[in-house]
């Protein structure tokens, strides 16, 4: 099996991921779904990834409190960062649903034209179009399957745009934030499956990411108070034994949350959404030539000297870099660069 390694943002260090349950994913992937392909789709249905997720994260662990202490070290979670004290995270259930102080150690660039990530997360970006140097041909995602073949107006918006690819892992704070302040033109959910977000799924499943279950925001910021980069798709993405995606927006902290519809107004960096629980993937899509991602994270997908298993199924260099919620991954294309010292 490839070892998949991805880019520590900060220090450019190449980091070994380990993956929970990787040999069983290599067992449903391979020998289940070609030998028993009515038991796979049983297994990636919705029904069954609710009591894997049980069995893997309540049944098991809540039992066992060293289990959820050798978790958090084994997985380098920080505990100091949470709004709840460490002794109160007593559960798999409270480890995967924890607040951070997200206004303290998750620092976001002020410019309003500054489009921030939405999770801690490994992310890679792309492009629809073909003339694209980060072109990517079909290997995460159908683009008409993704946004839904039924909405053909936001398929036109999107047409040749760029995109940005966030997996989050078990470990993650699960908790996304809104990655660009504006009003939601639209807002629906796209039925499916509950495929693994585990990168070698994608040798085994052409486009999984647009196969499985999610939930489309569509957001407007060329208006009052928007970030002025145009249409803004924020795609989230169940995975296998994600239970749920739980829409809880906050302008301010925690505090007052509620869900998404369309006509609200969603301020960048606040949180907008709590996978439930487990590992997932975000996706945003930009329209075409509103947006330019920053270099760093352009030049560390091209690296030649990190193993990935992304890279190994596209034929060519796709690495992975490790960012953090709320921190710049863009700017509207029009803007100045980036000044790195204006933050809140």
């Amino acid at each position: 099996m490839i070892r998949h390694q991805y880019l520590e943002r900060e220090t450019l260090r190449v980091c070994d991921e380990k993956f929970y349950g990787d040999a069983l994913i290599r067992f449903l992937y391979s020998e289940v779904r070609e030998h028993a392909p009515s038991l796979f789709r049983a297994l990636t249905a919705a029904r069954m990834s609710r009591l894997l997720c049980f069995f893997n994260y309540d049944f098991f662990l809540t039992r066992k409190l060293s289990g959820i202490e050798a978790f958090v070290r084994s997985s380098g979670i920080d505990l100091s960062e949470c709004v709840d004290p460490p002794e109160a995270l007593d559960t798999p259930k409270k480890i995967f649903d924890r607040k951070i102080r997200y206004w303290e150690c998750r620092p976001m660039p002020k410019q309003p034209d500054i489009v921030v990530s939405p999770a801690d997360a490994r992310m890679l970006i792309g492009s629809f179009s073909e003339s694209s140097s980060l072109f990517v041909k079909g290997k995460f995602f159908d683009y008409e399957e993704l946004l839904g073949r039924d909405r053909p107006a936001w398929l036109r918006a999107f047409r040749d745009g760029d995109y940005a690819v966030f997996r989050l892992s078990p470990d993650r704070y699960h908790y996304n934030h809104v990655p660009v302040s504006g009003v939601v033109a639209d807002f629906y959910e796209v039925p499916g499956l509950y495929h693994s977000c585990n990168p070698q799924v994608l040798a085994h499943v052409p486009g999984p990411y647009s196969k499985n279950r999610r939930v489309v925001t569509l957001i407007d910021t060329d208006t009052p108070g928007g970030a002025r980069v145009g249409l803004v798709a924020m795609i989230e993405v169940v995975a296998l034994m994600i239970g749920q995606i739980r829409q809880c927006y906050s302008e301010e902290r925690y505090d007052d949350s509620r869900p998404i519809s369309p006509g609200m107004y969603l301020r960048k960096g606040g949180p907008k959404s709590l996978y439930l629980p487990g590992s997932s993937t975000d996706i945003l899509i930009f329209q075409k030539g509103r947006v330019s991602f920053l270099p760093e994270i352009i030049r560390n997908m091209w690296r030649t000297d990190v193993r990935s298993r992304i890279s190994a199924v596209a034929g060519r260099p796709l690495v992975e870099t490790d960012v953090k919620v709320r921190s710049a991954i863009a700017y509207a294309r029009e803007a100045q660069p980036i000044r790195r010292e204006k933050v809140e």
